[in-house]
């Protein structure tokens, strides 16, 4: 009796030690687990502040290298631009330590793809002839700067992973900025209250061409008036359109891809108005270089069109509303590019010196391929606006985001 007594106390005694024993493990494991994810949570928080701190610097390294990834006008790729997108990255801290730069390069961004390209090319690609899509797929076409900022020299702090064995984290960031074409215009970067149709100057297989010139009206797929606003009542005070003619442009900020509102009768005063300002510019000798807002007109103009782009064109003759059958009097005798342009795709001085106005207005027109939607001679008529879609740089101008007619953005946007 008393060994099995003695017995069932021994048993006793060595279960309490195991339950102790293993309660000992679960609590140590336990406070293990504690500590992994207070370290979890402290490191993680702050590795979490570190990498947005070294996106933010990644962030304004792209986007002022592609800020300046052009020469001022356009005309080239600038060689300082992946030095000014480091320069910009490392004046951004991450916990008061200056972002690192891995890398900065320009290159090739495709929408399509959505891939970026590093190609350390200077040289420009030719914006003309070519659809937006067709850029895109170009890797040529340097439109982007990629920053990747680190901290790999200076970690970031490891305060509870010192414990697990970690001295330090290594965190990186990457951005991508892309300057394409406008697709914003900036208050009084428009000339003057005419909006050209898309399907006037582009091609057949849909490039923008500067191959060909047009005139205004001409059915209703070449242009039209606006009062350069956004809305849908359509631009048809008169006065307001005569008022904005050789102003100051438009007053406020455009959107592409937003309607304007649009006219596409004959407006006298406005157009009286126009042909006064372009005698005064030019003495009918020398071309008139105006930045015109371009609108989709595939349902024809008015009372909105959406606008999708600006171009620069060259206008190189008005024909006033009494001159139709004045045409000896009135017809070119001579036409030179304005001294402050220098269109890559000019084609040469004109002088005719026939006493016949339909002799000269037929070598005119022949010179500079003039033509109607139907591929014809561009007739003599009454209150139209002669054009040439111009090849030359266009100044970067507004926010990227638009369709190719050769105008590129001044503002950059993040895209990876």
């Amino acid at each position: 009796m008393n060994n099995r007594r003695s017995a069932n106390a021994c048993n006793r005694s060595g279960s309490h030690r195991r339950q102790t024993g293993v309660s000992m493990v679960l609590v140590t494991l336990a406070l293990f687990m504690l500590l992994a994810f207070t370290a979890l949570a402290v490191d993680g928080g702050n590795l979490f502040v570190a990498r947005n701190e070294l996106h933010n610097a990644a962030d304004a390294g792209a986007l002022a290298g592609a800020r300046w990834l052009y020469t001022d006008d356009g005309s080239a790729v600038d060689p300082n631009a992946n030095q000014i997108a480091t320069d910009a990255a490392e004046a951004n801290d991450s916990q008061k330590t200056s972002a690192e730069v891995l890398s900065a390069r320009r290159g090739h961004w495709s929408f399509a793809n959505r891939n970026f390209t590093a190609n350390p090319s200077l040289e420009p690609v030719d914006l003309f002839g070519k659809t937006t899509e067709e850029l895109d797929l170009n890797p040529n076409f340097i439109n982007a700067v990629e920053v990747v900022t680190a901290r790999q020299q200076t970690q970031v702090e490891a305060f509870f992973g010192k414990v697990l064995g970690f001295d330090g984290y290594e965190v990186a960031a990457r951005s991508v900025a892309y300057i394409g074409f406008a697709g914003t215009v900036r208050p009084q970067d428009l000339d003057q209250p005419i909006a050209l149709c898309k399907q006037a100057l582009l091609d057949p297989d849909g490039n923008y061409s500067c191959d060909v010139g047009r005139f205004i009206p001409e059915g209703d797929q070449t242009g039209g008036w606006t009062n350069l606003q956004h809305g849908d009542n359509g631009a048809t005070d008169a006065n307001e359109l005569r008022d904005l003619v050789c102003g100051d442009g438009n007053p406020d900020q455009l959107n592409y891809g937003e309607n304007i509102e649009t006219n596409n009768g004959q407006v006298q005063s406005a157009f009286g108005a126009f042909y006064d300002c372009w005698v005064e510019a030019t003495n009918r000798e020398v071309t008139w270089t105006l930045t015109l807002p371009v609108i989709d007109c595939e349902s024809g103009v008015s009372p909105t069109n959406k606008l999708v782009g600006a171009v620069t064109v060259h206008i190189v003759w008005v024909i006033n509303n009494n001159q139709e059958s004045q045409i000896d009097t009135y017809a070119p005798e001579r036409m030179s590019l304005a001294p402050d342009s220098e269109d890559v795709e000019w084609r040469g001085d004109w002088e005719n010196a026939s006493t016949d106005g339909q002799t000269r207005w037929d070598d005119f027109t022949t010179h500079f391929d003039l033509e109607n939607q139907d591929g014809d001679s561009a007739d003599w008529r009454k209150m139209s606006i002669f054009f040439l879609p111009s090849c030359d740089v266009h100044e970067p101008k507004g926010q990227t985001g638009g369709e190719n007619f050769g105008v590129l953005a001044r503002i950059p946007v993040l895209v990876d």
